[in-house]
């Protein structure tokens, strides 16, 4: 679960207010440029640190620990794979840093591949795989990190269609037993696979909602979001 306690962070003249609790399941985070979604994600990954409030996962306060030390995984729109790394030792580091990773560690991360779909493809580097395969590497070190809450900051935006729909069943398939939050700007992402949506306007992330309840019954911020 994951807790966001009175928080109010500011980013140069921008401030997010946020006061919510998040089961796990997988939320959509959706709202209008500039309304503060990406701060939210910020304010969980340990990326911005809040000017008041507090911050728990599973009643353990994260709100002033380094992003490393968060029981948190990222996900961002460039999957933030290390380009001199294979596809095996980018999914490794979501459990261990060590220069020599020992045999668990590499079985463990070779079964993570071989949940995306990734089986044979252990030794290739990022430059060497397409958007998708980069993407489903990425999810595998969420996967493996078990880290109980996963942000999801838009990563498979440059992704076609079709493709974008299998990586987000995909999430639905490995990552619903965890606190997910996705942004995104599509609210036919969200009622695919997001139970809960927050909507983030005007620096104020309100708490989560029923996505297909809210959609059909937007208020009137919302509304003028969707069109």
């Amino acid at each position: 679960m994951l807790e966001l306690d009175t928080i109010s962070a500011t980013r140069g003249a921008f401030t997010l207010h946020a006061d919510l609790t998040l089961p796990p399941g997988i939320a959509a985070v959706i709202g209008p440029s500039g309304g503060g979604k990406s701060t939210l994600l910020d304010l969980v990954s340990g990326f911005l640190l809040p000017d008041t409030g507090t911050i728990r996962v599973d009643g353990r306060d994260i709100t002033r620990a380094a992003p490393g030390d968060r029981p948190v995984a990222t996900l961002f729109q460039d999957n933030n794979l290390f380009p001199h790394m294979t596809a095996l030792r980018n999914v490794v580091l979501g459990l261990t840093t060590a220069i020599r990773p020992d045999d668990s560690s590499l079985n463990k991360a070779k079964a993570a591949l071989s949940e995306v779909g990734l089986t044979g493809m252990e030794h290739r580097f990022p430059a060497d795989l397409s958007g998708g395969q980069r993407a489903r590497v990425a999810l595998a070190r969420a996967i493996l990190s078990e880290r109980p809450v996963v942000c999801l900051d838009e990563p498979f935006s440059a992704l076609g269609p079709a493709l974008r729909r299998e990586m987000l069943d995909l999430v639905a398939e490995k990552l619903a037993d965890r606190t997910v939050l996705m942004v995104t700007h599509d609210p036919d992402d969200a009622l695919r696979i997001a139970p809960m949506t927050v909507f983030v306007t005007g620096g104020l992330a309100q708490p989560p909602a029923e996505t297909q309840a809210l959609f059909e019954n937007p208020p009137p911020a919302l509304a003028d979001y969707l069109g």
